[in-house]
């Protein structure tokens, strides 16, 4: 007799907790992860959470001892080897239970006025903070790397692109401050997502606190946050922590991408900006003369799967009950922190990218010098030195390059003094009183850089004064940074040597 497919389910999946395709596809991917992320702010959170109990008088010198001894006995390297088996529902419930079964029964005490909520977000907070301060880090080397180019490169004149055309000669130095302030501003918002992140939920309990008189400050204190979440319902039920760093990831990759497109296209033989470093290049299979800058193109491709990550948290938080609920949880996290490995991999690429390419400045300079991008220049100069409009010299200037296109000619070398006066001529009813080394001073792209000497220009002088600027600003952030990695290891050291008290690790 043929059996029902019901009956075929069943017989596949089991009739007790956990069902076969449950196990392979959310709890042991779940388990996993939790071994390999979550284990050390685990212990982190039992030991902070013990010391509270003790001070505040819910749990005796002795019971804590005992306590104490198991949690020191618990070895992460020995729990991350073990396999989800299904004989606990996660590891929250394994560790416990081996605590137990460590110190005994009183061990249970250690989830006084505690939940897995408020745990669970502890750990996930605990856990990102953590990533968010190593990716900080990774952005302001390749910051440092931007600066330090940004020196070097200060007369290497090139054309500037407005609309992908050629607009006004400018220098590498400026496009690399350009690209230093934009990731300025995207660490800022990682401090800012770092802000939301690091406040603990200790004490919510499920989501209405406890009738144990504990102190959620004490706890703060204890595991390195620097603030508090007061409502305990949205302790744990509150997922913008997640949200926020999510799009700061998001933005920062979005805003590199522009910059990585254009190294790409400048990496071209038509363009010939620079050479990358042997390291950075594949060959073809066919062609012998290639020297593809696939460590760009992957950095692209890589940058859009960091948003796209990034968004999949967005989305999965999306209509979601405002509670505590997986789908803001184990489901959800590993995507965040695959964008920020991905994202912090990316700027230590880039950093030796940049750092190891050679740029071509003669190709750079030659092109500028013979584009038509320097006319802004005479325009402005005869607006100086003519007395017109500027509207008028823009009117002589556009008619002298459009007679030159008309005739065949494609660079500034065969603009003369005579046709650009045949054109004053026609449009201002007057000659230009400029003279031959005026007309060649104004088109030279060297002079065009060095006279936009205003804040936020290109000249060498005005790069010298912001690259000064900016090296304080370095300065600033890592400090910032030291603080931040500071207050948690000094944290973490405060409890490490009360348990070490408690269990006479040191007799």
């Amino acid at each position: 007799m043929k059996t029902s497919l019901r009956e075929q389910i069943i017989k596949k999946e089991g009739t007790t907790f956990p069902s076969k395709t449950y196990t392979s596809m959310v709890l042991e991917p779940a388990y996993d992860e939790a071994k390999q992320q979550f284990i050390d702010s685990m212990v982190e959170i039992h030991k902070a959470h013990l010391i509270m109990l003790v001070e505040q008088g819910l749990v005796g010198n002795e019971e804590a001892r005992k306590i104490a001894k198991a949690v020191a006995n618990l070895d992460a390297q020995e729990i991350n080897n073990r396999r989800y088996t299904g004989e606990f529902e996660d590891l929250f419930f394994e560790v416990e239970h081996a605590l137990i079964e460590d110190a005994g029964d009183i061990a249970g005490n250690l989830h006084i006025a505690r939940s897995r909520n408020d745990m669970g977000i502890a750990i996930y907070r605990m856990t990102l903070r953590k990533k968010l301060l190593l990716l900080v880090e990774k952005a302001l080397t390749l910051r440092e790397a931007l600066i330090e180019l940004t020196d070097e490169h200060k007369e290497t004149v090139m054309i500037g692109y407005t609309h992908t055309q050629q607009a006004q000669p400018t220098t590498l130095s400026h496009y690399l401050n350009a690209m230093t302030d934009m990731l300025t501003r995207d660490i800022t918002r990682l401090q800012a997502a770092y802000k939301t992140v690091n406040r603990s939920s200790m004490g919510a309990a499920a989501l209405t606190t406890s009738g144990f008189g504990i102190s959620r400050e004490r706890m703060k204190e204890l595991l390195g946050f620097e603030d508090m979440i007061d409502n305990a319902w949205d302790a744990v039920a509150g997922a913008d922590y997640i949200a926020e760093t999510a799009t700061a990831v998001q933005l920062s990759a979005l805003n590199l991408g522009r910059s990585i497109q254009d190294f790409l296209l400048w990496g071209t033989q038509e363009y010939g900006a620079f050479l990358l470093s042997a390291p950075y290049v594949q060959i073809s299979s066919i062609m012998p003369q290639k020297r593809n800058p696939v460590s760009i193109e992957h950095m692209r491709g890589l940058l859009s799967s960091v948003a796209g990550d990034c968004q999949t948290v967005l989305l999965m938080l999306h209509n979601t009950p405002f509670g505590d609920i997986v789908d803001t949880e184990d489901d959800m996290q590993p995507y965040m922190w695959k964008a920020i490995e991905k994202l912090g991999g990316i700027y230590d690429l880039l950093t030796s990218v940049l750092l190891t390419m050679e740029v071509k400045k003669e190709t750079l300079l030659k092109r500028a010098k013979e584009s038509f991008a320097n006319v802004t220049e005479l325009a402005d100069t005869i607006v100086r030195k003519d007395g017109l409009s500027f509207r008028q010299a823009h009117h002589v200037v556009s008619a002298t390059v459009k007679e030159l296109m008309q005739s065949g000619k494609t660079s500034l070398e065969s603009l003369t003094l005579k046709l650009l006066n045949e054109q004053s001529k026609m449009v201002a009813g007057k000659e230009s009183v400029l003279t031959e080394e005026e007309l060649d001073q104004c088109l030279s792209p060297e002079y065009f850089v060095q006279i936009r000497d205003l804040e936020g220009g290109p000249s060498p002088s005005r790069m010298e004064k912001t690259i000064e600027v900016r090296l304080y600003e370095q300065k600033q952030l890592v400090n910032w940074l030291d603080e931040r990695q500071k207050h948690l290891t000094t944290s973490a050291l405060k409890v490490s040597a009360t348990f070490t008290e408690w269990t006479g690790a040191n007799e």
